[in-house]
C-alpha cells in the first residue's frame, strides 16, 4: 500500500516538474545581471560575491547586507526610498554565520525578530515585532507558499529579506495569516565567473556534514546559467538522544537575453529527526520549575518526524519598452509529514515529575502559486510615477492524518528523565480532514514623487478573496467559507538629505476569519478575514559606511470570542503592540563592523473575554530584545576577522493573566573566519561558538509552553574554491 502510494506521488510530482518546465517557456522572469562585488586583498577571489544589478552590497557591510529592500510587489528599493523597516541578508552574511536555516539568519542581530532559540523543533519559530510568523508563510523570489515547509536549510539562497509590519497589500494574504512581517527567499544564480565551492561542516556534538555550490554561465554572451547546489548534515546535536539528519538538492537554471530574462528552480528537502523537541508545559496552580541543564531531553526520546518537500518554479520578465516590465511566475510544491510526539507533556508537582500523552500526524499537501503583474514608471508635469500592479492565486490542498493515543501515558521526570521503550503502536493514521484553500487578490499601487524625489507618497490597495471548504475524513464538517476584503496602504518619505529620510506608512495584515461555534447563538456565522492595523513613523541615517533606522509603531490585532452576556460570538478582543525599535548594520570605523539594535514592545491585551486580563502583556512577548554583532579585522594579521555576539531578553509570561513568567536572559558568542590557500586554491575557515557560557535557560517552546535555551555549541566549517 505504501509502495503504491509513493509511486502516486511520485508520478504527480514528476508532472509537476515537467509541466512547470514547459510553462517556462512560456513565462519570463526578471534576473539581474550579476556584477562581482571584490574586497582588496591578496585573496579577494575568496570574497567575490554575486550581487544583482540594482542590488548592490552596502560598502560598510563587508559583502553581508544589499542597499536595496524588496518591498512587495514594488519591488526593490534603495533603504532611504523604503517607507518601510527592512533588511536584506546576502549569502556571504549566511555563509559567516554558518546558518543551518531562515530562522538563524534573521534571528541573529535583528532586535525585532525574537527566536525560541531551542533545538530539535519540527518547524522554524520565531515572531515579528511580537507576533508569530509562520515559516511557511515565506516567499521564494515573491511567491507565496513555494518555501520548503517546516524549515528552510539555507544552502540555496543568495539573499534573504525581510520587511517588519503588516503587508497585504505588499504580497497578499499569507496561508497562515502570518502578519508582524514578511521574508522574501531569493534563490542563487550563476554569476559571470565560474563557481566551484565545496564546505565541510561539523556542528557539537557530532554533526558532521557538507555541501557544494557550482556555478557555471554558457554562451557567447554568457547568457544561459546554471545554478547546483547539494548539502548534508547528520549526527547528534547539543541535546541527549537527539539527532538530526537534513539533505537538500537544488538547480537554478536562467536566460537572460536583451529584453527577456527566464528562469527555473527545482529543489529537494528532506529532514530526519529522532527525539525531537515538543516542550513541556506546567500545571496549573504550580511554580515554573528551575530548568534543568540544557542537554536534557524533555520528550521521549523514541519520538520522531520526517519531512520532505519538493518544489519547482518558473519565472520570467518581459521589457515591454523602457517604461514598462511585465513579469509571470508559477511554482509548485509537495510536502509529506511523519511524525510521533508528545501531544501534551505535564509537570504536575515541584519536583519536576511528569506525564506525556502522544500523538502522530502524517500529513500531505501540495500547494500552487501564481502570480502576473506590470511595473512602470513615467513622468506627469512635475510628478513622477512608479506604478505596479499584479495578480496573484495560491491553491492548497491539506490532508491530516493524525490520532492522539489517549490511553497510552508515559511517566519521567525533567531532572532526571527516564523513557524506556517504545509502545506497540498503530502508526497508520487515519484521514481526519482534507482542507482545500484558494486565496486571489489583485493589487495596484502608485508612488508619486516631487522635487527630484526628495517626497515620496505611495498610496494602494490590494482586493483579497478567501475560499477555503473541508471535504472528506472522520471530523470534517464540510463547512465552505468564501469572503473578501480590501486592504488599503498609504506611505511617505521625505529625504531630508542625501543621508537622512524620515518616513510614515499605514498598512494593514489580513487572517481568514473565524467561524462561530455550535455553541454560540449565531452558530455558522462565517465572518469576513480580520484586519491587523499598523501606524508607524521612523527616521533613516546613511553615513555611507554605517546606517541606522529609529521607528516608532502601533499594531492592533482583532482577536474572537463568544460574548459571556449576549453568547453571540464575534471579534471582540484585541491585542495592541506599541513599540520602538533602533537598529543598526556597518563600520563605524575601520576594521570594525557593527550590526544589531533595541527594541521595546508594550503588548497590551486592550479587549479580552476575561475582563481581569484587560491591560496585562500579552502572552509570549518579552518587553525588551537587545542584538548586538560585532566583527574585527586584526590590522595586524592579514584576513583573520575575529567575531563577537550578545543576545538579552527579558522575561516572558507564559499567559494572558500574567500570573506566571519566566526569566529573562543573556547568551553570548564567540567566533573567528580566516582566509588564506591551499595550492592556490582560496580557503575560508570559519568557527563559531553559540551560548558561550553554556547557560541554563527556560525559553518559549512552539507546542508547549516551555522549552530549554540551546546549549553551547561549536560550529566548524571550511570553504574552499576550486
Amino acid at each position: 500500500m505504501l509502495n503504491t502510494l509513493m509511486e502516486k506521488k511520485n508520478t504527480v510530482w514528476l508532472s509537476a516538474v515537467i509541466g512547470s518546465m514547459l510553462t517556462c517557456s512560456s513565462f519570463v522572469y526578471a534576473e539581474e545581471k550579476a556584477n562581482i562585488d571584490t574586497k582588496n586583498t591578496t585573496l579577494s577571489t575568496m570574497t567575490v560575491e554575486g550581487e544583482r544589478e540594482g542590488n548592490p552590497i552596502y560598502s560598510g557591510s563587508d559583502g553581508q547586507i544589499l542597499e536595496t529592500n524588496r518591498a512587495g510587489f514594488l519591488g526593490g528599493k534603495d533603504a532611504l526610498d523604503n517607507p518601510f523597516s527592512a533588511i536584506s541578508y546576502t549569502d556571504k552574511y549566511i555563509q559567516d554565520q554558518q546558518s543551518n536555516d531562515i530562522s538563524d539568519v534573521i534571528s541573529a542581530t535583528d532586535p525585532s525578530v525574537h527566536s525560541t532559540n531551542t533545538s530539535g523543533e519540527s518547524r522554524e519559530s520565531y515572531s515579528i515585532r511580537g507576533f508569530s510568523f509562520n515559516s511557511n508563510d515565506a516567499t521564494v523570489n515573491g511567491l507565496v507558499g513555494m518555501a520548503p515547509y517546516y524549515r528552510s536549510v539555507t544552502e540555496m539562497y543568495e539573499s534573504v529579506d525581510v520587511q517588519k509590519g503588516p503587508s497585504a497589500m505588499l504580497n497578499g494574504m499569507t496561508p497562515g495569516g502570518s502578519i508582524g512581517g514578511s521574508v522574501n527567499l531569493v534563490t542563487k544564480r550563476a554569476g559571470d565567473e565560474p563557481l566551484t565551492r565545496l564546505t565541510t561542516k561539523y556542528i557539537s556534538d557530532s554533526q558532521v556534514g557538507g555541501s557544494v555550490d557550482i556555478g557555471r554561465r554558457f554562451g557567447q554572451d554568457k547568457q544561459f546559467g546554471i545554478r547546483v547546489n547539494g548539502a548534508y548534515l547528520s549526527g547528534d546535536g547539543t541535546i541527549d538522544h537527539q539527532a538530526n539528519e537534513s539533505q537538500l538538492g537544488a538547480i537554478a537554471l536562467d536566460w537572460r537575453g536583451e529584453r527577456v530574462r527566464l528562469s527555473a528552480d527545482i529543489y529537494h528537502t528532506k529532514e530526519n529527526v529522532d527525539a525531537p523537541t515538543r516542550g513541556i508545559s506546567i500545571a496549573s496552580g504550580l511554580d515554573i520549575p528551575r530548568p534543568p541543564s540544557n542537554d536534557t531531553l524533555l520528550n521521549p526520546s523514541w519520538n520522531f518526524y520526517e519531512n520532505e518537500t519538493k518544489g519547482v518554479m518558473a519565472r520570467g520578465e518581459f521589457d515591454i519598452n523602457d517604461q514598462l516590465t511585465a513579469y509571470a511566475a508559477v511554482g509548485i510544491t509537495e510536502w509529506n509529514y511523519l511524525g510521533l510526539s508528545a501531544d501534551r507533556a505535564e509537570v504536575y508537582n515541584s519536583a519536576g515529575d511528569m506525564t506525556t500523552t502522544l500523538g502522530g500526524v502524517s500529513d500531505d499537501n501540495q500547494r500552487t502559486s501564481l502570480e502576473i503583474g506590470l511595473n512602470g514608471h513615467f513622468q506627469t508635469g512635475v510628478v513622477g510615477h512608479q506604478v505596479a500592479t499584479n495578480m496573484t492565486r495560491y491553491e492548497e490542498e491539506y490532508n491530516l492524518y493524525a490520532a492522539r493515543f489517549r490511553g497510552v501515558t508515559v511517566n519521567s521526570n525533567i531532572y532526571n528523565p527516564v523513557w524506556g521503550s517504545r509502545p506497540d503502536l498503530d502508526l497508520n493514521f487515519p484521514l481526519l480532514t482534507t482542507t482545500e484553500t484558494t486565496l486571489s487578490s489583485f493589487g495596484l499601487a502608485d508612488t508619486l514623487s516631487f522635487a527630484d524625489d526628495k517626497y515620496q507618497l505611495t498610496l494602494g490597495a490590494r482586493y483579497q478573496q478567501v475560499k477555503t471548504k473541508e471535504t472528506g475524513g472522520m471530523i470534517s464538517t464540510g463547512a465552505k467559507y468564501d469572503e473578501s476584503a480590501v486592504s488599503p496602504s498609504a506611505a511617505i518619505v521625505i529625504k531630508l538629505t542625501n543621508q537622512v529620510s524620515v518616513y510614515a506608512n499605514y498598512i494593514e495584515g489580513l487572517s481568514k476569519g473565524a467561524t462561530a461555534p455550535t455553541s454560540a447563538n449565531n452558530s455558522g456565522e462565517i465572518f469576513s478575514p480580520y484586519k491587523t492595523k499598523q501606524k508607524e513613523i521612523g527616521v533613516k541615517l546613511d553615513l555611507g559606511d554605517f546606517s541606522h533606522t529609529v521607528s516608532v509603531y502601533e499594531i492592533e490585532r482583532p482577536s474572537s470570542y463568544t460574548d459571556s452576556n449576549t453568547n453571540i460570538f464575534g471579534y471582540y478582543g484585541e491585542q495592541r503592540n506599541r513599540g520602538v525599535e533602533w537598529s543598526f548594520f556597518g563600520s563605524p570605523v575601520e576594521n570594525i563592523r557593527l550590526m544589531g539594535g533595541l527594541t521595546h514592545i508594550d503588548a497590551e491585551i486592550t479587549s479580552a473575554s476575561n475582563k481581569t486580563q484587560v491591560g496585562n502583556q500579552a502572552s509570549g512577548v518579552p518587553d525588551w530584545h537587545a542584538k548586538l554583532g560585532t566583527e574585527w579585522d586584526i590590522p595586524y594579521v592579514q584576513n583573520l576577522t575575529l567575531t563577537a555576539n550578545a543576545n538579552s531578553v527579558s522575561k516572558q509570561y507564559l499567559g494572558n493573566d500574567n500570573s506566571r513568567s519566566i526569566p529573562g536572559y543573556t547568551i553570548y558568542g564567540l567566533g573567528a573566519r580566516y582566509v588564506t590557500s591551499v595550492n592556490q586554491q582560496p580557503l575560508t575557515i570559519r568557527a563559531n561558538i553559540n551560548n558561550l557560557a553554556d547557560k541554563n535557560a527556560w525559553t518559549t517552546a512552539s507546542y508547549n509552553s516551555l522549552g530549554l535555551v540551546e546549549g553551547r555549541t561549536l560550529t566548524l566549517s571550511a570553504s574552499m574554491d576550486f
